[in-house]
């Protein structure tokens, strides 16, 4: 079975706010928030593909040094293995925006069940709000 390398990130807001982003139609799972990020390019680093995707899909700009590891998911899909961490960031530069026509959300932890999420989000979810 195929393993995929997805970074994700959770940005926290001044108010403690987690930034959630809805998959675009046309997409896997179209519908579904998730945390920003996206598939690690071979040769890259987690922190190296998420300073990316976040710069292409969100318009802001952070460092590695502002990427905490936070945990992980591994999780079984019918055709290929997902390993997905997570950091936590608070430090950006810019106006996160939906620059692929993605819906943007700011969700307080505790609120974060009301959304539905891809299955291999769902397990971060305690985690990010014990964090919190």
């Amino acid at each position: 079975m195929k393993v995929i390398l997805v970074s994700a990130v959770a940005l926290i807001d001044v108010d403690g706010r987690v930034l959630l982003a809805q998959r675009p139609e046309g997409k896997p799972m179209a519908g579904l928030w998730e945390f920003p990020g996206g598939k690690v390019e071979p040769g890259e680093t987690p922190e190296a593909a998420l300073i990316r995707e976040l710069h292409e899909e969100l318009g802001i700009d952070t460092w590695a040094s502002c990427l905490a590891p936070l945990t992980f998911a591994s999780h079984g899909y019918a055709d290929f293995h997902l390993l997905m961490p997570l950091f936590a960031c608070r430090k950006w530069q810019g106006m996160p925006q939906g620059r692929e026509g993605q819906a943007l959300r700011w969700v307080r932890a505790q609120d974060l069940r009301s959304y539905p999420m891809p299955p291999a989000d769902l397990p971060l979810i305690p985690i990010l709000r014990d964090w919190l």
